[in-house]
């Protein structure tokens, strides 16, 4: 399973798993990148608000000259932030140079808001009451119009969007000249997000999934059909979490800085349709019920359109 690929709609293959760099702490993200591309990871995903693109480039660059990978064989993720969503291209500059890379593979607008590029702060920028310091006037949509003509440098093959709901696509695809290639959202059993999931679909748009154990913790890994497919299929519960996303046609982000959990989170199983179904009715079932449990919502103080926040 972990050299499964699926294609983007603009013909790129996308590995079906990959790792997050999320909340990875310094003098760890090196080592883990390093690690994972040794071991078979081919998706490394980040991004320029998680500070730590340094040590992602570092840790690729310690993979390539090792021999183990080439650049080329490496499906690399950026995100421009939010406070430089009037400044594409200068956003993404920043990345590549942290990276040290000439080019990404894809390029996300990390939220569909614009926070003041001329605050009190590069990334978080607060009124002086303390809120984040956000262009509410601003259309996400201009933001889009400048991640298309990224694609004429080469220094990004592909685009898409990220943390973007119904609402948002919706009000986006009436106007791109090109669509997005991945929305990459929070997606687990427990916030199947199946409408933003099927528009995708409908749309060519790949999911890409972050948070899939339920963010620290992993309290995912406790619901009991997630028990009940590992108890079967006799392997950790994370495993059957990681695994539901395959059939689904999406690409999952594991997170982590420990090296025998990185190769474990590569491990992923066959699911097979009693299996599937079981996840699935869960999740249906806790949709139904507005029982869903989003993990990851910043306080931006933003309505996203999301119907399912917690």
């Amino acid at each position: 399973m972990s050299t499964k690929t699926f294609k983007l709609n603009t013909g790129q293959d996308i590995p079906a798993t990959g790792l997050g760099t999320w909340q990875s702490g310094p003098g760890e993200v090196k080592n883990a990148v390093a690690f994972a591309l040794k071991n078979g990871y081919r998706l490394i995903d980040g991004a320029y608000c998680y500070g730590n693109e340094d040590e992602v480039g570092q840790g690729i660059k310690e993979a390539i000259d090792s021999g183990a990978v080439k650049r080329e064989d490496i499906f690399v993720v950026s995100k421009v932030w939010a406070t430089y969503n009037t400044r594409v291209e200068l956003g993404l500059d920043k990345s590549l140079k942290s990276l040290g890379l000439d080019y990404v593979d894809l390029f996300l607008v990390h939220w569909p808001l614009l926070m003041n590029p001329e605050g009190n702060d590069d990334k978080f920028p607060k009124l002086p009451n303390g809120e984040r310091d956000i262009i509410r006037s601003y259309n996400h949509v201009d933001t889009w119009k400048q991640m298309e003509d990224l694609l004429a440098t080469g220094k990004t093959k592909a685009i898409g969007v990220s943390n973007y709901s119904k609402r948002y696509l919706e009000q986006l695809l009436p106007h791109a000249k090109v669509i997005p290639a991945v929305n990459q959202i929070e997606n687990h059993p427990s916030l199947p997000q199946q409408e933003i999931v099927d528009l995708c679909k409908e749309k060519g748009i790949h999911i890409m999934a972050y948070s899939p154990l339920g963010s620290t913790g992993g309290p995912v890994l406790k619901a009991e059909p997630v028990l009940k497919v590992a108890e079967k299929h006799g392997v950790p519960p994370s495993a059957v979490v990681l695994s539901w996303h395959i059939p689904r046609g999406s690409t999952v982000l594991a997170k982590s800085v420990n090296p025998q959990r990185i190769k474990d989170n590569l491990k992923l199983i066959d699911l097979d349709e009693e299996d599937v179904k079981l996840l699935n009715d869960y999740a249906e079932n806790l949709t139904k019920e507005g029982k869903v449990i989003r993990y990851v919502y910043p306080p931006f103080g933003v309505d996203f359109g999301f119907p399912d926040k917690s």
